[in-house]
């Protein structure tokens, strides 16, 4: 099943069961939202889930696009991207944890097919503040599917305080032989669909108030499933990134780590360009400069020679395309070129700073200040051109 398949048979699943399909997905958060880019797809719904009526009704589903610079050091194993796009769908004080589950149950293995018995969810354990998740426990339970309980990693939260509550995790065993041990002992169970029934609002002093309304908000990775109902090893070798495998090898000779890093950070650039972020030293603009010279690095540590000058107009058109972005390739290629342009002639000034006397040595705290300050050097780059 390719990913648009996936995608259409998802929402279709909902719609015919009274959820409405939202519509724009863009990385950008709303106004209010602390949040440089959206992370999950409960974001853009926040006031709808502490209470405001939503226009379309209780019951939602969507496709939004996310980004998380919290797994940039993750990405490049079997399940972590930059950016990505999370198949969602909402209870604004309807239905409750055992039918979303269900439906979620029954969408997994009669929807798109998958053996029940490659299986597992997770359930909240109960702490001292909130009781065990029995109805979910119940439910697996009465499903025939394995559960194992805990505590931390099955319960949701926004931050220290805000919005919150119990969760119960769906895993999809990616091993080659019977499902064995439990997710938290063995990573072959990668998790796919997250149910959080959010009822609870957690204060500044750590206690828990019931939300105006009992949510459920679910999360379903796209690229992850997509892989693993393809047979894949990982969301690099899913048919979203069949483009990127075919038209950057021949461009840049690269390893399979670095392939897999410049193509994520690559994509995802190209996807918060088309979201009208434009590079620059603060803020969003700073994420996608940050990505944009990571890419850089890898690539001049290769061969000083490579330029984001060559990456094809097809591949950027694919990507914009699949992201529902109205945006010029041309114009894409025209930043990241531009970009590369400043980073080449920040490196050489940056090299012909610390070749200086000062800085041969071990470098203090007032060195890595004063060389960002003065010379616009930030630490991660000073670092790199110390490596080389």
């Amino acid at each position: 099943m390719r990913t648009e398949q996936l995608v259409s048979t998802f929402v279709e699943y909902f719609e015919e069961l009274g959820h409405r399909l939202i519509t724009g997905s863009t990385l950008l958060p709303p106004p209010g939202d602390p949040v440089l880019f959206t992370t999950s797809g409960m974001h853009p719904l926040t006031p709808y889930l502490e209470g405001s009526p939503h226009p379309l009704g209780k019951r939602l589903v969507n496709v939004q696009r996310c980004l998380r610079t919290t797994d940039l050091e993750e990405v490049g194993d079997a399940t972590h991207l930059t950016v990505f796009e999370m198949l969602g769908t909402w209870s604004l004080g309807d239905y409750g944890g055992p039918l979303s589950l269900g439906w979620g149950f029954g969408l997994l293995t009669e929807g798109l097919g998958i053996d029940p018995g490659r299986l597992h969810a997770t359930v909240f354990a109960g702490d001292a503040h909130c009781e065990a998740d029995q109805a979910s426990l119940d439910l697996w339970q009465d499903r025939g599917v394995p559960v194992e309980l805990t505590v931390e990693d099955n319960w949701w939260s926004n931050g220290p305080v805000g919005p919150c509550g119990p969760d119960s995790e769906i895993f999809l065993w990616s091993g080659d032989g019977p499902p064995e041990s439990t997710p938290t002992r063995d990573d072959r169970w990668v998790e796919v669909w997250n149910h959080v029934m959010m009822r609870h609002r957690r204060l500044d002093d750590g206690s828990l108030v019931p939300l105006p309304q009992r949510n459920i908000d679910t999360g379903l990775g796209l690229e992850r499933l997509a892989s693993l109902l393809q047979g894949k090893s990982s969301v690099f070798e899913c048919d979203l990134f069949d483009p990127w495998r075919r038209l950057v090898p021949p461009l840049w000779r690269l390893d399979e780590p670095s392939l897999r890093l410049v193509c994520d950070h690559l994509r995802s650039a190209v996807v918060i360009l088309g979201d009208g972020v434009r590079p620059a030293s603060t803020g969003r603009g700073y994420v996608l400069r940050r990505l944009v010279r990571r890419v850089l690095t890898v690539l001049w540590r290769e061969d000083p020679s490579y330029s984001l000058g060559d990456l094809p107009d097809d591949l950027v058109r694919d990507t914009l395309d699949h992201f529902r972005q109205d945006r010029s390739p041309g114009d894409v290629r025209h930043v990241l070129r531009d970009e590369e342009q400043r980073f080449r002639r920040l490196m050489e000034r940056g090299r012909q700073v610390l070749a200086r006397p000062r800085f041969r040595g071990r470098l203090s705290e007032e060195d890595l200040h004063y060389l960002h300050d003065t010379h616009g050097l930030p630490r991660d780059l000073v670092t790199s051109l110390r490596r080389g």
